[in-house]
């Protein structure tokens, strides 16, 4: 691990896996900078690129997207400014300024026809205006950056610090008597708390190009409420149905697995299954007494 563990981190105050990772950061004895927007004009390079050398910064992190999947397919340019564009403008700074950079991408920029989990090195094709732009970032930054990059592809996030699917389903859970949930897409749900920590085991291993890092394991979206249901004690019934009962405008893949062999290999880190994340996070910030 290099000796400078100064952190810019874009999202960190507002986002969900930004939050998080900010605080991990700070535990393990990094110094954090988490700009508030108004902060630092993030589409100007020379703005980050003063900050950087203002800051002493030796790694920028980016957890800032577009990820309103169904409205990127109307609002393009706007996908694309936050999910092609900042990632550039991120990449050319870190070029210059000899900096460590680290982005999140998605599982989106796969189709969904393997029946395998996708290794890192399989072809994407994205299936939507997001899954497309998201790419296009990770292209934007390969063609910039030769070393000292990561782009950790993720998937299905949940955690404590914002709302997300599972506090979303709990949520209605306590409303209602029954939820219609989704059973015929399927993916890897991730703690953002592990996701921080593999994150750094990924740096300390001095890690450099394209990883998948989500919880093993694989689960449906009827699976990750059903779970997060009956953790809760609640008496809501989970009712499975198909994509095509839930029309939505922009299309999802139907198995987006994600392997994170090639983080194990690097690491000898295992990630612990969804089902034991799920578990610890709901029992520490959703079911307490």
């Amino acid at each position: 691990m290099p000796k400078d563990k100064r952190a810019l981190v874009l999202g960190g105050k507002t986002g969900l896996l930004g939050q998080k990772l900010s605080q991990v950061l700070q535990e393990r004895g990094w110094e954090v900078k988490a700009p508030f927007r108004g902060e630092l004009d993030i589409f100007s390079e020379e703005a980050v690129s003063s900050y950087v050398q203002e800051h002493s910064i030796s790694h920028i992190f980016n957890t800032v997207a577009y990820t309103q999947v169904d409205l990127a397919e109307e609002e393009k340019e706007q996908a694309r400014l936050l999910n092609r564009n900042l990632p550039k403008i991120l990449a050319q700074v870190a070029s210059k300024k000899n900096l460590y950079f680290i982005h999140y991408s998605t599982d989106f920029v796969f189709n969904g026809k393997h029946t395998l989990p996708y290794e890192p090195e399989d072809k994407p094709h994205p299936l939507s205006v997001y899954g497309q732009t998201k790419l296009e970032g990770e292209r934007a930054i390969t063609d910039i950056l030769k070393q000292n990059f990561l782009i950790i592809r993720t998937a299905w996030l949940f955690g404590e610090d914002k709302e997300n699917f599972v506090s979303k389903i709990l949520r209605l859970a306590r409303e209602r008597e029954s939820l219609k949930v989704v059973h015929d897409q399927i993916g890897s749900p991730t703690y953002t708390k592990d996701l921080a920590i593999y994150t750094l085991n990924l740096l300390e291993k001095q890690g450099t190009g394209i990883f998948h890092l989500v919880n093993s394991g694989q689960a449906s979206w009827c699976e990750l409420a059903q779970e997060a249901i009956s953790c809760a004690g609640l008496p809501c019934k989970v009712i499975p149905i198909t994509s095509k009962e839930y029309p939505q405008r922009a299309l999802r893949p139907s198995f987006s697995v994600l392997s994170t062999r090639k983080f194990t290999q690097l690491t000898g880190i295992t990630p612990r299954p969804w089902i034991q994340a799920l578990r610890e996070y709901l029992f520490s910030f959703h079911l307490e007494g």
